[in-house]
């Protein structure tokens, strides 16, 4: 099993990830979204896997700067937006053999998700 989780290494939600998956003795690869961004490939793929309501960042500073019209974009307009500004993605986000799983840290889900 190959797990990758996309994130930030400051934020807390991620640090509790982390924490929790060495914890738990699950090996993971970490991707600072900030030095390394997702491919515009890459968020499409996540999106068309999660959907782009749960993916996006809404308590970020990025987000927050965006105009109202956000309420209205589609699905497309978040990848475009995803691509260019990684900080609006949420965090932190979980790659299992290469699928996108989940976004964000909720223990008893991501147990589910990754078959814990």
């Amino acid at each position: 099993m190959s797990i990758q989780v996309y994130g930030i290494p400051n934020c807390g939600t991620c640090k509790k990830a982390l924490q929790w998956l060495k914890d738990s003795g699950i090996t993971y690869e970490f991707i600072n979204t900030k030095e390394q961004p997702p491919t515009r490939e890459t968020i499409e793929n996540w999106v068309t896997t999660l959907g782009f309501k749960p993916m996006r960042n809404t308590s970020g500073q990025s987000y927050r700067a965006l105009g109202d019209d956000k309420k209205e974009w589609t699905g497309e307009e978040w990848v475009e937006a995803f691509a260019k500004d990684a900080m609006l993605l949420k965090r932190p986000l979980f790659v299992k053999d290469g699928t996108a799983v989940l976004v964000g840290f909720k223990e008893d889900v991501i147990r589910e998700k990754l078959g814990v």
